[in-house]
C-alpha cells in the first residue's frame, strides 16, 4: 500500500478546494484508490491538507498521469507532500 500525505500552500484555499472537487471524485472512482481527501487546515488559511491511500504505485501513477495543470498549478505556492510505502495492513 502507498500513502501520500502532506500539505500544499495555495493563494486562494476556498477556490482551490472547489476546483479540486472533480479531482477527488475521479480519484475515488479509480481502481486501486482506497482513500483520497483534500481539506482546509483549521489554523493556517493558505494550507490544504492531503491524504491519499493507494493499493499499488501503479494505480497511483495511472491516476496521476502528468499531474495538475492550468489554474490549479498557478494557485500552488508551496508544498510538503511525501509518499510512504508499507506492506502490513493493521485495522483497528
Amino acid at each position: 500500500m502507498l500513502i501520500v500525505a502532506g500539505h500544499l500552500r495555495v493563494t486562494d484555499r476556498d477556490r482551490y478546494l472547489e476546483n479540486c472537487r472533480e479531482v477527488v471524485e475521479l480519484a475515488r472512482a479509480t481502481e486501486g484508490c482506497l482513500d483520497f481527501t483534500l481539506g482546509a487546515d483549521l489554523v493556517e488559511l493558505d494550507r490544504v491538507n492531503i491524504f491519499e491511500r493507494w493499493a499499488t504505485r501503479a494505480a497511483l501513477e495511472r491516476f496521476r498521469g502528468t499531474g495538475t495543470s492550468g489554474d490549479l498549478d498557478a494557485q500552488i505556492v508551496g508544498a510538503d507532500v511525501r509518499e510512504f510505502e508499507y506492506a502490513t495492513d493493521i485495522r483497528l
